[in-house]
Order: C-alpha cells, then structure tokens, then sequence
C-alpha cells in the first residue's frame, strides 16, 4: 500500500471513529495507541473493545462517505463501531517491525472468538506487508463460521490481491458452496482461471446429478475459458431449460472466443434475442 493511500485511510478511519463514539472511549482508544508499549496495549485492549464503544452500525456523514470513496474502502459502511474500532487499532501498529507485527497480530488471532476474527480477516487489507498474512487468509477459507467467511469472501480486497492461485480457486469454490455473495468477491473476474473454470464445471455437473440448480454466477468464471471439453457441458447445462442458469450460459458464451458456442446459443431463439439486445449482464443474475 502507498503511503498516500495509507494516510487517506488512516485520516477516513479516524474521523468515523471520532463521529460514532463517546469522548471517553475516544480518550480510551488514543491513550492506547499513544502507549509507549502499543502492542501489549492493543493485545489488551482488542477484547475490551465493543463494552468501550458499543456494537452499532456505524452512521457516516456526507464528507465521511466521501473520504471512504477516496480511500477505497467505501465498502466499511456497513461495519459495526466496535468492528471499525478494532480494525482501526490494528492499522496503528507500528508497521516498521515486521516480525513483531506478526507476532501481535498472529496472537489476537490464536485468541479470537468469532468477533474478533471477524475484526481480523477484515483489517487484511489495512496491515502492513501484505505478504506474511497469506498463510493466515488461506487457513480462514477452511472456516465454517459463517461471518468469518464472509469477511474473507465478501468486500475484501486482501485475498485477490495476496492469494495464490491455488488458494484463491479455493476460496471461490467455498462461496459457491456456502452460498455467499458472489458478487461481493473482490476480483472475481480478474482472477478467473482454467483450473478454476474445470473445477466449477465438476461442481456444476455434481449439483446437476442430484438434482439441483446451479448458481448462475458460476458461469461467470467459465466463459473465458470455453473450449470443446467446456462446450459439451454446456450444451448439458442448456438442455435442462431453466431460464436462468441458460442467460447465465448464453453470457458465458458472448464472452468467449469459442464459435461453436456462439452457434449453437443462436439455436436457442430467446437466448439469441436476449443477446442481441444486450440485456444480459452478470449483476442481473
């Protein structure tokens, strides 16, 4: 992270924290991160948070929101005071030891209770050297808490930006069988891959064999990638006639560079039209 995008966060965190809680909290959390000993402090003072500051979702004002869009992190807006209190002490710690860094914040996450760990997965993108967080962010995807997951999934820049490919295929793959927002994942399209792709197709094709339905969002990531392999499940797909999950193929294939696939979606008279009028996109799904 530049510094000039470091110092934009730190100014939009400070000024929300200072807007959402009372004076004393406010005097309560500078006297920590002004301690000559900050980590033990924060280490501490990490439990304590929410009896300091309250659980409410925090309330922005115009020039709030603003800064948050500058920032990048426009997507906080919906965090609770004690979960943006939390992050914020994390993004005070003194980022100039690396290795004593790790150590404070590998420690909170030993602790964690399922708050906690939220407040953690969360402050990925705001800590220093992104690079000794991978191992950590790779053992949250194997989470079954259901909240936790979403702060690793949902609105978090950290993962498609650190995540191996191996990693990251697992975490999509973890959305899609825990039913998060797709559409959430930060750097879905960006990242998509072949690996990923085959491995949707063997899910997709599980869900068929059992009778179920298949996200339509999981075409997203085949389209790119459509080959005479793909192709063949595709037709598949089609041929169960749910009109969903085919606008979601016949999207998938405007995307690719597969003209058999492009052929055979114009056989489909509907499908052809709803292409042609280009009301097709993947925020409709």
């Amino acid at each position: 992270m530049k510094r000039d995008d470091t110092m934009a966060i730190q100014k939009a965190l400070l000024s929300i924290v200072k807007s959402n809680v009372s004076a004393d909290s406010q005097n309560w959390l500078e006297s920590i991160i002004e301690s000559a000993d900050q980590s033990n402090k924060i280490s501490q003072a990490f439990v304590m948070v929410p009896r300091k500051t309250g659980k409410s979702i925090i309330q922005l004002n115009n020039d709030q929101k603003v800064l948050l869009e500058e920032a990048g992190i426009s997507y906080i807006s919906n965090w609770t005071i004690d979960r943006l209190c939390r992050v914020w002490l994390l993004n005070t710690l003194n980022s100039e030891d690396r290795e004593k860094l790790y150590a404070t914040v590998e420690r909170l996450f030993l602790s964690a209770e399922m708050n906690e760990a939220v407040a953690l997965y969360s402050a990925l993108p705001f800590l220093a050297h992104p690079e000794i967080w991978v191992k950590r962010c790779a053992e949250g995807i194997r989470s079954n808490i259901g909240s936790v997951l979403e702060a690793i999934i949902e609105n978090n820049p950290y993962p498609s930006e650190n995540l191996d490919a191996a990693a990251w295929n697992q975490l999509v793959l973890k959305a899609f069988f825990t039913e998060k927002n797709i559409k959430l994942i930060v750097g879905l399209d960006k990242r998509a891959n072949l690996e990923l792709a085959l491995t949707l197709i063997d899910y997709a094709k599980e869900r068929w064999a059992a009778g179920r339905k298949v996200h339509p969002q999981l075409w997203r990531l085949v389209g790119k990638f459509i080959n005479a392999e793909i192709f063949e499940h595709l037709k598949v797909g089609l041929q169960h006639y749910d009109q969903i999950e085919q606008r979601a193929i016949a999207l998938a294939v405007s995307q690719s560079d597969y003209q058999p696939a492009k052929d055979y979606i114009n056989t489909f008279p509907e499908l052809k039209l709803a292409r042609s009028a280009g009301n097709l996109n993947w925020d409709s799904f």
